[in-house]
């Protein structure tokens, strides 16, 4: 049992720690840093901020992503005849921006509209929530990711700052990606390319610059050319079950999943290549897939083994689809 004494001091500890945090502190600390760090002036990051709204249905989306849904609830979502329609006219417009794009970084044609299709069906849905508002409200006002958030409204500024943006009229998701391809403004600003030469780096209306844009993220990220995805694997007993790990990191060798009983349909790896084992909830089973490397990039672009595999599988309908 704590004395009254250490009560008094874990109480005053609790409520040093919630002032710490509070969100007009959080601000303050926000805005001192821009003009410390960053060079900004004071009354102009101020000003931004007071036009800053918190938006509470922010905060619900949030708290319900997509991709917290099941597999067999999450790719009904894209994988859809509607949207592979509506990719193979894209890549089809496009042709020559993506055969570019691909000779260029290596990343085939079908991944880069695969991105697009998923992120913003073609431009059709690059969102309409205010970035500075879905920073603001979730930089502040949202705990489990405040510290990431506010980062991003520092390279928010700094961002509209290097590009001649209007701060106050972007528009986005609800996390604060912006464009064709989603790019939160850090990835706008170390990824973007003016892919068509015109001197602007434009992923809010140029699908030319989102393809190049794209190409370029997972070139960074490591995507290794002419190299597969993933595979669909058997599993036989429970001795697989240790290898499901919420991890993204590649921590085992092919080796290690044939020693636990997992086999892959007529194909065999190289027993060092570097793999990673997932499960996909169906309604009555599950499906077992071995990602390799190509997959783990395209976790970098969203961090969820259910928005890769959905990438991915779209990617096979639309290259099966153009050449038919």
């Amino acid at each position: 049992m704590k004395t009254l004494a250490q009560l008094v001091i874990l109480t005053c500890v609790f409520f040093a720690s919630s002032a710490k945090s509070s969100p007009e502190l959080l601000r303050q600390e926000f805005v001192d840093k821009m003009v410390t760090t960053h060079k900004f002036d004071r009354a102009f990051v101020e000003g931004v901020l007071n036009k800053a709204t918190k938006n509470e249905k922010i905060l619900t989306s949030i708290a319900k992503p997509w991709e917290a849904k099941p597999w067999h609830q999450y790719y009904p979502i894209f994988l859809t005849e509607k949207r592979l329609n509506k990719g193979l006219a894209f890549w089809q417009k496009h042709k020559t921006t993506l055969e570019r794009a691909e000779r260029e970084t290596g990343v085939p044609a079908q991944i880069i509209v695969a991105i697009i299709g998923v992120e913003t069906f073609y431009g059709t849905y690059k969102g309409n929530y205010s970035v500075l508002d879905a920073l603001v409200t979730l930089g502040f006002h949202y705990p489990p990711r405040s510290k990431f958030f506010r980062s991003e409204l520092v390279q928010l500024f700094i961002l509209a700052k290097e590009e001649n943006f209007e701060i106050t009229d972007l528009k986005g998701s609800y996390a604060g990606a912006m464009g064709w391809g989603q790019f939160i403004s850090s990835s706008y600003r170390h990824y973007a390319v003016d892919f068509d030469n015109d001197g602007v780096r434009d992923l809010l209306n140029n699908p030319v610059d989102a393809i190049g844009s794209v190409a370029n993220y997972f070139k960074k990220h490591g995507w290794q050319q002419g190299q597969d995805i993933a595979f669909k694997a058997n599993v036989v007993g429970k001795e697989y079950l240790p290898l499901l790990k919420k991890s993204l990191k590649y921590e085992n060798q092919w080796h290690q999943l044939t020693d636990a009983n997992i086999s892959l349909i007529d194909r065999q790896l190289p027993a060092d290549t570097s793999v990673k084992l997932f499960e996909f909830k169906q309604p009555d089973t599950n499906e077992y897939w071995v990602g390799l490397k190509n997959f783990y990039v395209i976790t970098r672009y969203n961090h969820s083994p259910l928005y890769a595999m959905a990438v991915f599988q779209f990617s096979e309908q639309l290259k099966h689809g153009m050449h038919l």
